[in-house]
């Protein structure tokens, strides 16, 4: 059996004991980064005083190998192993490895479930202060500025046919003020909020438009919220 769990995306608390139970119950577990998995696991053992009824192999699980190891986890999965996916942190598969393996176990009609749990999408666009009604996550936003500038022309057309409609996306520090730059050159000057460091101990949203939001630096995990 296979399970999807989710991860706090900062805030260990955020953790639910059904997916402590699960994590620890597994056989395997694969993981984005093993080093992170292995200190949650330390850390659920301790906080919830949970004790693993078997040895549990952590299985390096990132996209650049997704491919070359999905032969082997599906031998484990067909031996009726419990295996859990877990990404660096919230949910698997958004924006994170994990759909060849739930695309493989669907044609090979292998069970598999999802344990809910924290998503930065979901997180940020309930802390903007923006209509959640309707809206539209976009993974990372493109590092070519071309492509960069391409992509927010679409996005505007988006936003005339649907007014209510707001865009997330993530984006890395490095690359924010490139990114608020664009929106600032083009006729579309839309309301934004920058989600810094969810759940955190800094813990930040800074929100306005692009022109002003120039003026700041910006450091740690960035979801970006635009209406």
């Amino acid at each position: 059996m296979l399970y999807l769990v989710s991860t706090p995306i900062g805030n260990l608390d955020d953790l639910s004991i059904r997916q402590a139970k699960t994590l620890i119950d597994s056989d395997i577990i694969l993981a984005e980064d093993t080093r992170s998995a292995k200190i949650l696991l330390d850390a659920i053992k301790k906080r919830y005083t949970l004790h693993a009824t078997r040895y549990t192999k952590l299985i390096s699980y990132y996209k650049e190998v997704e491919f070359e190891k999905l032969p082997e986890v599906i031998e484990y999965l067909k031996q009726e192993k419990i295996v859990s996916l877990i990404s660096e942190s919230g949910t698997p598969l958004i924006s994170d490895p994990g759909y060849l393996l739930v695309k493989t176990c669907i044609k090979e009609k292998i069970p598999f479930t999802v344990i809910p749990g924290p998503s930065a999408i979901t997180s940020s666009l309930a802390i903007s202060g923006f209509n959640p009604s309707q809206f539209m996550f976009l993974g990372f936003f493109p590092k070519k500025e071309t492509q960069l500038i391409q992509l927010i022309n679409q996005l505007c057309k988006i936003k005339q046919i649907f007014p209510e409609i707001v865009f997330i996306f993530y984006e890395s520090p490095q690359r924010i003020n490139k990114t608020l730059q664009c929106f600032k050159s083009l006729k579309w000057n839309p309301d934004i909020a920058i989600c810094r460091e969810m759940t955190k101990k800094f813990e930040e949203v800074v929100r306005g438009k692009a022109e002003s939001l120039l003026k700041r630096n910006y450091k740690g995990e960035l979801t970006v919220v635009v209406r």
